[in-house]
């Protein structure tokens, strides 16, 4: 049997999309294997938000064909899509997908021969579509799938290759992903991740809306748990708020990208809001429950970005009362605006600017997570940390590690937290505590 070692890169929605075309070789008799074992086939799933993330992609390449020279490699996603003759100029691949592309694998390769060059398919990405549907369901131990809802970006952030990678923002209908809902269920997976390039925007070109398909998804059955990957500032409504806070199934999580603390960055960045939005935004939240996570993106080092400017940001989070920083040091990305705009900020204080958000981070994450210590937390146990350990997820994304005499995949305990590690909580099972 045929082996095909697929890798991701990037976001969740890369992960969701990733399994989809895993599947797809699964129906035709391959086997998944780990991207470090020898396979016949290589699937390399790109994302470009960053420098990093294209120089990732490349060494990977490099070390798949190391290992196993006469492997037919493919490399689709994001980097594809922008940047294809890079990636045809490292001898040995063998295909290249756009964004378009890759759900369509199998109607340009089914012999997976390789050639002396590259075959290369890149769609426009300019036309209307509809979002291609996925989730990620096939990883060994996972008990969450990440459910991809949306695809594309119609907001024109100056920093940002989503909307030239991915194109216009468009939906999955309300009727498969609540179908794929349904199937995840049967399937015994306890949560749903809502994933997407800009969820919040789901519905609204097809006469629906986020909050339409949550109350559908609120109705199917065997899920235990819905999570919302990430929502932009400006769509999150109080009536979302208040309708995760009083599920019973929603989580009390709350990912909302603030990027910068700074009005004029903001500016610079063509956010669709400022910092006045953002600040109500999370204490409306909290004015609701201490208890909900809210994690924040921030970007640092913008193009212009001045020290008075960062220690606003920096000033601004400090006093925010949110759960945990995602920090990012700005990287310059062709054919964005943001390369326009004068004065880039030294990669020396770029470093040094993000360790102080880093450590601001770590911080809040321990501040917010000692305040559970002595409280009973239902967790989603999704592995075996190591021998007689195990690991999962509370609702509101508190990391607990606890001691069992045996594996508790895909249970939901009751557990008592007791103290802190360096990745969330220790907890500790005193009974069945089932739910």
């Amino acid at each position: 049997m045929k082996k095909v070692a697929l890798h991701t890169l990037g976001c969740k929605l890369n992960f969701a999309e990733t399994s989809t075309i895993g599947r797809q070789f699964v129906d035709r008799g391959f086997t998944v294997v780990d991207v470090s074992q020898p396979a016949e086939v290589y699937v390399l799933n790109t994302c470009s938000v960053t420098e990093r993330a294209d120089k990732e992609c490349r060494q990977i390449v490099r070390r798949i064909l190391r290992h196993s020279p006469d492997a037919y490699v493919i490399v689709m996603g994001c980097y594809a899509q922008l940047r294809p003759e890079e990636l045809a100029r490292i001898g040995g691949v063998d295909l290249i997908l756009g964004s378009k592309d890759k759900f369509h694998l199998f109607d340009h390769v089914d012999n997976f021969v390789k050639k002396p060059v590259p075959a290369v398919y890149i769609s426009c990405i300019d036309e209307e579509s509809d979002a291609d549907s996925a989730y990620s369901a096939d990883v060994g131990g996972r008990t969450r799938a990440f459910l991809k809802i949306q695809d594309g970006c119609d907001y024109s952030c100056s920093f940002c290759t989503i909307p030239l990678a991915r194109g216009a923002s468009r939906s999955v209908s309300p009727a498969e992903v609540v179908k794929q809902a349904s199937d995840l269920a049967a399937q015994g997976y306890k949560e749903i991740v809502l994933t997407g390039v800009n969820v919040g925007d789901y519905g609204r070109k097809i006469g629906t809306s986020l909050l339409d398909l949550m109350r559908r998804l609120d109705r199917v059955q065997g899920i235990k748990r819905i999570r919302i990957s990430s929502i932009e500032p400006n769509l999150l409504s109080t009536e979302m708020i208040e309708y995760i806070l009083s599920s019973d199934r929603y989580c009390p999580h709350f990912h909302i990208p603030l990027q910068s603390g700074s009005d004029a960055v903001l500016g610079k960045m063509q956010r669709r809001y400022r910092r006045g939005l953002y600040e109500n935004l999370i204490q409306n939240i909290r004015d609701r429950s201490d208890d909900a996570a809210i994690g924040v993106d921030v970007i640092t080092g913008f193009r212009g970005e001045t020290e008075a400017e960062f220690r606003e940001t920096y000033t601004f989070l400090n006093a925010l009362p949110v759960s945990y920083l995602h920090v990012f040091t700005y990287s310059e990305r062709p054919d964005t605006p943001a390369m326009n705009i004068a004065d880039p900020v030294e990669p020396r204080i770029r470093f040094e600017r993000s360790e102080m958000l880093r450590n601001l981070g770590r911080k809040k994450k321990y501040e917010f997570t000692s305040g559970f210590i002595g409280k009973m937390l239902p967790v989603l146990y999704e592995n075996d940390e190591r021998i007689g350990m195990i690991g999962g997820l509370s609702p509101n994304y508190i990391r607990v590690t606890a001691e069992a005499s045996s594996p508790r995949t895909n249970e939901i305990i009751s557990t008592k937290i007791v103290g802190l590690d360096r990745d969330g909580c220790i907890g500790e099972i005193t009974g069945t505590g089932i739910l």
